[in-house]
């Protein structure tokens, strides 16, 4: 777990506005700066970043969040992969747990993946170059019916057909970093080489280049193609600390904003897969990198879209492997479909004979994974025979104990239960499937009542907290006990609240806040997103503070006049009660004395 006090000195390094703005056009508004929000399509831009709160908001879809949010909601990084992306741009080590590598040696390895991605973005610079004059190139791609504007958007490029032509961007071509990447093979690596008497030379010789990004956009490797029949077809960088097939996907990059606002992702086979169908107007396909289908690509995508759509040619050996990887999951609010085409097609040959159309209309015929699971199982057996259905079953038993407990796994063991005459309760008995969805669906708890959010001069406490977090140092525990003896309902909210802000000292913002109570629950996210949704101006800090001494002020004295009615209404019948009435009455005159740079 990273420390939360390198989470707040991260957050205080970094500012917001230069993080969004590699990714949106931002324009200066007032105290803010406001842009077309990146996560739904709009033409008016309703998406504001604060530098001040070091936090976006969007008023059309209601996206909002720190830094750190911000990479994970756009580039489909994971918590920790965002914060280490963060830290490197401003030149933090991310701490790892005591048993893990010491800092100089993570350090190394910082600067050696630095060194990587700064070789491999000069060749990409170079293969670039070289395709504005290799007419073979030009040639091939014009002939698979590409534009200039399509190449550009991918970053295509050619590798001339030379043994070292990269020594013309690296004169030092000896440099290890340029073998560690993939782009230099050296002797030792292949026989080859010993061979023909050449101590090092190019990985990638006279093809097309399409260059493979991370998710942040940086070029990790390559994928080169033959124009001219020659073998492999398709020549792809090697596994190296950039780059791990079963992690990546070729063109996600490209294709965020196009999945967004298609709603779904196509997963195609191959590199001309995607820039194909990118010009025929489909520009939310991706492609697997010469590898199967895994669980980190499925993971990946369903991060950027609740719908993915597998579309692979040939046999179905690419589709079941994707359909395995997609077992873990699967879940009842993300939809997974298997787009079968004819056989003499693919993707891009579809859309060309047949147009874009009746290609959208396969995409919205294609087969649930609950289909295309049933389908599988049941294969060629005979299901008139008991052998048949058993083994049907044996075929289907870990796919089902690979899914998680949900209503979609429910609905797939009816669907199964059906096809092979058996009962739902017996398949579940027979594999052991635990039932944590029907037991809630039948044995659900009374509703309980719903908390109401704090009203009044609570809500101002609470929203002035949030909002400027080194506010809670001035609050003692006497005024929580004011605030717990008048909003019950809401004493615990309070004093986690203030708890949290006490432990970010002097440097708490309202940045630093909200990654600290993300997964503080339903209260915190709706008042982070009011909050994040104000527009007025910054009040000065001293200003703000005397907000909040007026509001505890008012709290105190509410407590007082409510127990000196209590009294009244007893009627002072003894010396204690007419005597705590008189202190009450002081403690009165006090408060009302109090300037608002005191909190009394």
């Amino acid at each position: 777990m990273i420390p939360q006090s390198f989470i707040q000195d991260l957050l205080n390094r970094v500012d917001i506005v230069d993080v969004v703005g590699k990714y949106v056009q931002l324009k200066k508004g007032g105290a803010n700066f406001m842009g077309l929000c990146p996560f739904h399509n709009e033409k008016s831009p309703s998406f504001t970043v604060s530098p001040t709160k070091q936090f976006y908001h969007c008023f059309g879809c209601g996206a909002h969040g720190t830094a750190i949010s911000f990479l994970i909601e756009y580039s489909g990084m994971g918590f920790v992969e965002a914060v280490k992306d963060l830290a490197q741009n401003v030149g933090m080590v991310v701490p790892e747990r005591e048993d893990s590598i010491p800092l100089a040696q993570r350090q190394e390895k910082q600067a050696k993946s630095m060194a990587l991605s700064d070789v491999m973005t000069r060749a990409n610079d170079f293969y670039r170059h070289q395709l504005r004059s290799a007419q073979p190139a030009i040639a091939y791609l014009k002939g698979r019916g590409l534009t200039g504007e399509i190449a550009a958007r991918f970053g295509l490029g050619y590798s001339p057909d030379e043994w070292d032509s990269l020594r013309q961007v690296f004169p030092d071509y000896d440099n290890e970093a340029l073998v560690e990447s993939g782009l230099v093979i050296d002797k030792s690596d292949e026989d080859g080489g010993q061979r023909m008497g050449r101590k090092r030379y190019d990985r990638f010789r006279h093809r097309v280049m399409f260059p493979i990004r991370n998710t942040k956009g940086q070029v990790i490797g390559f994928g080169g193609r033959v124009m001219d029949g020659g073998e492999p077809k398709y020549l792809n960088s090697p596994e190296t600390p950039l780059f791990q097939k079963g992690s990546e996907l070729y063109g996600l990059f490209e294709a965020r904003q196009a999945i967004r606002e298609a709603g779904y992702v196509l997963v195609t086979e191959g590199y001309m897969d995607v820039v194909a169908l990118a010009q025929l107007g489909f520009p939310q396909a991706v492609a697997t990198l010469g590898t199967a289908c895994t669980p980190i690509h499925v993971q990946k995508l369903l991060r950027q879209t609740d719908e993915v759509v597998f579309s692979f040619d040939g046999d179905s050996a690419g589709r079941r492997r994707a359909l395995d990887a997609c077992l873990i999951h699967a879940s009842d609010n993300k939809i997974i479909k298997f787009l079968f085409l004819p056989k003499e097609h693919d993707p891009d040959s579809y859309v060309r004979e047949k147009g874009a159309e009746a290609f959208e209309q396969q995409i919205k015929e294609a087969m649930p994974l609950s289909q295309f699971l049933i389908k599988e199982v049941v294969g060629d057996n005979d299901m008139t025979t008991p052998e048949g259905r058993a083994r049907a079953q044996f075929d289907a038993k870990p796919m089902l104990q690979a899914l998680p407990p949900s209503s979609l796994r429910l609905q797939i063991v009816r669907s199964l239960a059906q096809v092979t005459q058996t009962t739902p309760a017996e398949i579940e008995a027979l594999f052991e499937l635990s039932r944590p969805v029907v037991q809630a669906s039948t044995r659900r708890p009374p509703p309980r009542s719903k908390r109401m959010a704090p009203v009044g001069l609570e809500r101002q406490i609470v929203r002035l907290l949030v909002a400027h977090p080194a506010l809670a140092s001035d609050l003692d525990n006497d005024t929580l006990m004011v605030v717990g003896h008048h909003a019950p309902d809401h004493a615990q909210m309070v004093t986690q609240l203030v708890e949290a802000c006490r432990s970010m000292g002097e440097q708490a913002n309202f940045a630093t806040l909200v990654e600290l109570l993300r997964d503080g629950g339903a209260d915190f996210e709706s008042l982070i997103a009011e909050i994040a949704a104000e527009t007025e101006a910054e009040s000065e800090f001293d200003v703000v503070r005397q907000e909040m001494a007026g509001a505890v002020r008012q709290m105190k004295m509410r407590q007082v006049e409510d127990e000196m009615k209590q009294l009244s209404i007893a009627g002072l019948r003894n010396e204690i009660a007419q005597s705590r009435y008189r202190e009450l009455m002081q403690r009165k005159e006090h408060l009302k004395r109090l300037t608002g740079a005191d909190f009394g």
